[in-house]
């Protein structure tokens, strides 16, 4: 006869449920009650406004919220409740004066770009040529021709140093005198990713002036190695970051089966990290298209189209942004403004100046916009499929 055998059954772990909660939308009713309180003390004191409003809403908001929560769930549930408030609070701080300036740059820019003379996005396709004053006319096209080359020779020049020193400093620099070099050159990037950017401009200036007898000359060259200058730093801190997060499993089995070092790099870890590449190099580049001083110094600003980027001047979108703002409001002395080049009669606008700015803004922003589109692209389809 057999003795029956006890089974023994672990208890389960189970949690009651917290009745209390409240559903999420019960705080939406107690921000609208600190808005509507903020609007009212505000405008008993005469200081009401859209900005001081939602700053005070907000603040009235994480109080009445910890409170009702307090009452219907009590204290543990109302921190929590008053954490993600202020989380939340503080993402919206960040995000106002993002959308704030989309907002006014689309706003003012875009309306500039339609209504252009005389066809609507005539603005992109002409250049500034022959306009004087505030003849409602010219476009940016040779600003944007200007910037497209400074910038591509710029990462022409940058993304082959910045690459190949990442590379140094994660493959290489790992012990003896590369090591001592490698800590040597770290601190030289991070130094000279602190350098203003009119000193970037001045540095490139001297180098060309040092070996021409015109001291007076400026051309596109010359802008694009002061950018690179900015440029270098970025591309080597991203990369170098990207580089160091690729497993070193992956090239432990290149090498065990026989595979080089270099073509280990090549096959491997830089195809590892094509995505992650991609994108420092699109941040570096979106941090030096729009500079301003360095392009000052070493390019100028000129009216008309220039290709060539070793003879002359070139136009610029932030030199034109600069140079527009600066003319400020046009002094129309009668209603049209007649163009001595081609002798064509343009309607004079008061703020034509102005709009132009906001245009070439608006412009810049498009580039930078339809680059990331691009990177974004490049690193989906050459990137791992694991890591898409």
């Amino acid at each position: 006869m057999s003795t029956p055998t006890t089974v023994r059954t672990e208890p389960s772990v189970h949690r009651p449920r917290d009745e209390r909660r409240l559903p999420w939308y019960h705080l939406v009713f107690t921000g609208i009650a600190g808005l509507l309180v903020a609007i009212a003390v505000l405008a008993i004191v005469g200081a009401l406004s859209v900005t001081s409003a939602i700053l005070l809403g907000f603040v009235l908001h994480l109080l009445f919220g910890w409170g009702y929560s307090l009452l219907r769930e009590g204290p543990r549930w109302a921190t929590d409740r008053l954490m993600t408030l202020l989380v939340i609070g503080a993402f919206a701080i960040s995000m106002f004066p993002l959308l704030s300036l989309l907002w006014s740059v689309i706003s003012r820019g875009l309306t500039r770009v339609i209504a252009a003379k005389p066809t609507a996005f005539s603005f992109w396709t002409e250049d500034m040529s022959g306009i004087i004053g505030g003849a409602d006319a010219g476009g940016v096209f040779h600003a944007i021709v200007g910037t497209l080359l400074i910038t591509l020779w710029a990462s022409i020049i940058s993304i082959p140093v910045g690459l190949f020193t990442a590379i140094f400093l994660v493959e290489y620099a790992d012990q003896g005198w590369k090591r001592t070099l490698g800590k040597g050159v770290t601190f030289l990037v991070d130094v000279m990713t602190g350098i203003p950017s009119i000193v970037a401009g001045l540095f490139g200036l001297a180098v060309f002036i040092a070996f021409m007898p015109d001291q007076s000359v400026r051309m596109g060259i010359m802008g694009a190695v002061a950018l690179s200058l900015l440029m270098i730093p970025t591309v080597v801190r991203n990369s170098e970051e990207m580089l160091r997060l690729v497993p070193m499993d992956l090239r432990e089995a290149a090498y065990a089966l026989g595979v080089p070092k270099w073509l280990t790099i090549v096959k491997v870890v830089l195809r590892t990290a094509i995505a992650g590449l991609t994108t420092g190099i699109t941040l570096a580049i979106a941090r030096v298209i729009g500079e301003t001083a360095p392009l000052l110094l070493t390019v100028g600003m000129v009216t008309s189209v220039n290709w060539n980027m070793f003879d002359g001047r070139m136009a610029t979108l932030p030199t034109f942004i600069n140079q527009q703002y600066r003319n400020g409001n046009a002094n129309c002395m009668s209603d049209t403004v007649t163009n001595p080049v081609n002798q064509e009669v343009y309607a004079c606008a008061v703020s034509t100046n102005i709009d132009r700015a906001w245009a070439a803004a608006f412009t810049l922003i498009v580039i930078v916009m339809i680059l990331n589109i691009v990177a974004r692209m490049i690193s989906h389809y050459f990137s791992p499929k694991l890591s898409r």
